[in-house]
């Protein structure tokens, strides 16, 4: 479920961005930029990875009817007005009533939504062969992670519910502008104190594969990075590679699964391809797009929200949106308008990952190494590669990797005489360098 607003959408799209990589020289600059073979082909999906692909669109449908519902139901019943007058006695003032009624209403949702949380968690990757992780270790990561929503939701949900109680008709406008440094707070918190909590994060064990990194993230223009390997294989067999942080908290994340399953060509183009998200300034282009995004969307769910109080006050057992049992009321609106704007934050993602395979591709000029890497990350991920036209538009943050593994083919403006669309990006001694 999207709670504190829509922060989880965010999350979601720039958490983790999956790609492909070109092999690099020694001094970090890849080869000359012939391609030695034919165009790669994309395997058709086995059967098991089609059965993982239904089964989650199916999953995935009801997760949004299951958004809409549950809140729904601790509204209707009056168990929200329940939890806010439990807090309040316990809370006595104003700001500690509503990081208790959070605390409690986290809680509700996690004891209801456990055995789902389980199955789609747990379950279902270890019957798919996705996950390797034990039991304790799932339930430890899931008390982390709603542990880290109940305080932050503790620190920040009185601000909105401040704007509400001052200006109940503008203050979607406010809480909207406030999600940019929110969003920016974030980005620099997460990679040094969130991260950490679910993952272990040590230096490269190959120290010549982290000095080719190096060296391409500085052909790349990223200057002063650090580079972390992550044992994730503790928890899954899928792979994963992402640059993240701003500045001083700014690193270059390799899971120990990625390096242990491609080859060293394909391995740096992931890396090409995730230098090229922090190049592109996509990071912080994202954190104004999505803050623009969820501007919206607070102002629908404003819309909505006061229509369905007008109408059910008697039945939620409050009349101002400002009351703290107000906040189930808000994520079904909020869900509500994330319907229709989620798929326009999905194209945004989509636009900036073919970008960052661009990027990826003008610094490597290895298309085979490129092609071959998102085939295997399809395989090793239980991908579909071609979705159609409508998952895409509705799920997915990725080009599909049908798409994205015919653009590795093809994409070679450098074989035609062709400027490079980013070769500004790149240092002058680049071509002598290859």
């Amino acid at each position: 479920m999207r709670t504190m607003f829509a922060i989880l959408l965010v999350i979601d799209t720039f958490g983790s961005t999956l790609s492909a990589e070109s092999p690099l020289e020694e001094d970090g600059i890849q080869n000359n930029g012939t391609v030695a073979e034919g165009p790669v082909a994309v395997p058709p999906p086995t059967e098991e990875a089609v059965r993982y692909y239904r089964t989650g669109i199916a999953w995935w449908g009801f997760n949004k009817v299951w958004e809409l519902v549950l809140p729904a139901i601790i509204l209707f019943t009056g168990l929200s007005a329940v939890i806010r007058a439990r807090a309040q006695r316990l809370g006595r003032k104003w700001f500690f009533t509503i990081g208790l009624y959070w605390v409690f209403f986290i809680v509700v949702l996690y004891v209801v939504n456990w055995p789902l949380s389980f199955y789609l968690g747990y379950v279902r990757q270890h019957a798919y062969g996705m996950s390797n992780q034990t039991f304790q270790k799932w339930l430890l990561d899931s008390l982390i992670s709603r542990g880290v929503l109940a305080a932050f939701g503790f620190a920040f949900l009185w601000i909105p519910y401040l704007l509400l109680s001052k200006s109940p008709r503008r203050w979607w406008l406010y809480t909207g502008l406030l999600m940019v440094p929110f969003l920016t707070l974030m980005m620099f918190v997460m990679p040094v104190w969130i991260d950490p909590l679910y993952n272990d994060f040590g230096p490269m064990k190959d120290k010549a594969l982290e000095q080719r990194i190096l060296a391409l993230a500085e052909s790349a223009g990223i200057e002063g990075s650090r580079v972390y390997e992550v044992e994730k294989s503790v928890d899954t067999k899928a792979i994963n590679a992402y640059v993240t942080g701003f500045h001083d908290t700014k690193r270059i994340v390799l899971w120990d699964t990625i390096i242990a399953k491609l080859e060293t060509d394909e391995l740096l183009f992931v890396m090409a391809h995730e230098m090229g998200h922090y190049v592109l300034g996509h990071v912080v282009q994202g954190i104004f797009f999505f803050s623009a995004l969820i501007l919206v969307g607070l102002y629908f769910a404003h819309r909505i929200a006061w229509s369905l109080l007008r109408r059910f006050s008697d039945r939620f057992g409050f009349d101002q949106i400002s009351d703290v049992a107000s906040v189930p009321l808000m994520l079904i609106a909020l869900n509500v308008a994330m319907l229709v704007l989620e798929p326009v934050g999905l194209a945004y993602s989509r636009h900036i990952e073919r970008e960052s395979d661009r990027f990826a591709l003008e610094l490597t000029r290895d298309n085979q190494a490129a092609a071959e890497a998102f085939v295997k990350l399809s395989t090793e991920n239980l991908g579909y590669p071609d979705p159609g036209w409508l998952m895409t538009v509705l799920r997915a943050s990725h080009p599909p990797i049908a798409d994205r593994v015919a653009f590795c083919n093809e994409y070679r403006p450098w074989s035609e005489g062709e400027p490079l669309r980013y070769g500004d990006r790149f240092p002058a001694d680049l071509e002598t360098a290859r």
